[in-house]
């Protein structure tokens, strides 16, 4: 058994959706709905990406595994909803030989989070799904698993260092990582959040929102952005507006306390309001306190 890594963080968890998808449309039927590209993935092998609707807005995200067999495709989020996520796959199966089946209460998860995770993954068989992580910007993998294997997987992990959400939401918050769809979501498009470099391919086939992406890419623009923000006192309770002045520029999504105090958080601005970088205000003509950092 090789040695787990000195320095890992570890946070157990319960993914929020893991979905069966097989038949023999299975793998035509996924990549005319997700954005990025699976006809380039191998047995075992993962790609990250979204669901959008007609119009180009966010539904989901997920990364896709396929499975061993190559003819079935595990679709697993850590913040998109399994039944919402499967509803949406299931009211575009027409005549496809598809099943969609949302095992999502029985698997649980592990991140974990350090230089040497993936390697110490893939130095033996592991039960379950592994893919890199989006919840920070240095090395940081996935460990999607049955429930029922959940007391070995712990004890290979178990001397790990524990992380709590708290600890994990700061790291995905300082790495200005969108959480779908609390940061983006079905009134946002991909761009605005940043997902187009990772998320979206522009070379494949058609997919559900695909000419909505490709019009966005050939104005080059998006009117909001995702930017880190920063503020003094108390969390806010989210989602709040953010002001300048009396004119709304935005709305603070997601927010946690900070250990010095105070708070970051994630909002969607205006691109005018980024460029300038004034701080604004939770309330109209109120006290410009929350301070824009840097463009996620």
């Amino acid at each position: 058994m090789s040695i787990f890594p000195e320095g890992i963080g570890i946070f157990p968890y319960r993914p929020a959706c893991v979905l069966r998808v097989s038949g023999a449309d299975a793998g035509a039927f996924l990549q005319g709905q997700f954005t990025n590209d699976l006809s380039r993935i191998d047995p075992l092998e993962t790609v990250y990406g979204l669901w959008l609707d007609r119009k180009g807005r966010v539904m989901a995200d997920s990364h896709v595994v396929r499975a061993a067999s190559g003819t079935e495709y595990w679709v697993v989020s850590v913040s998109s909803p399994g039944a919402a996520l499967a509803r949406r796959l299931e009211d575009f199966i027409i005549a496809d030989e598809v099943v969609v089946e949302d095992s999502t209460p029985s698997w649980a998860g592990v991140a974990l989070i350090g230089p040497g995770a993936g390697e110490w993954l893939s130095g033996e068989a592991r039960a379950g799904l592994l893919f890199p992580g989006r919840r920070y910007r240095a090395e940081n993998w996935e460990w999607v698993h049955p429930e029922a294997d959940s007391g070995a997987v712990m004890a290979a992990v178990g001397s790990g260092r524990p992380l709590s959400s708290l600890d994990v939401e700061r790291l995905r918050i300082a790495a200005g990582i969108p959480s779908i769809p609390a940061d983006i979501g079905p009134a946002d498009l991909p761009n605005e959040g940043g997902l187009d470099s990772d998320a979206i391919s522009y070379s494949k086939g058609c997919y559900l929102g695909q000419e909505v992406m490709a019009r966005v890419k050939s104005l080059g623009r998006v009117r909001r952005t995702l930017v880190r923000v920063a503020g003094a006192g108390a969390r806010p309770r989210v989602p709040a507006t953010l002001w300048l002045g009396d004119r709304k520029e935005g709305e603070l999504r997601s927010a946690v306390t900070e250990a010095g105090g105070g708070y970051a958080g994630l909002a969607l601005v205006s691109v005018g309001a980024a460029a300038a970088g004034q701080p604004l205000a939770l309330a109209p003509a109120g006290e410009p306190g929350v301070v824009l950092t840097r463009n996620s």
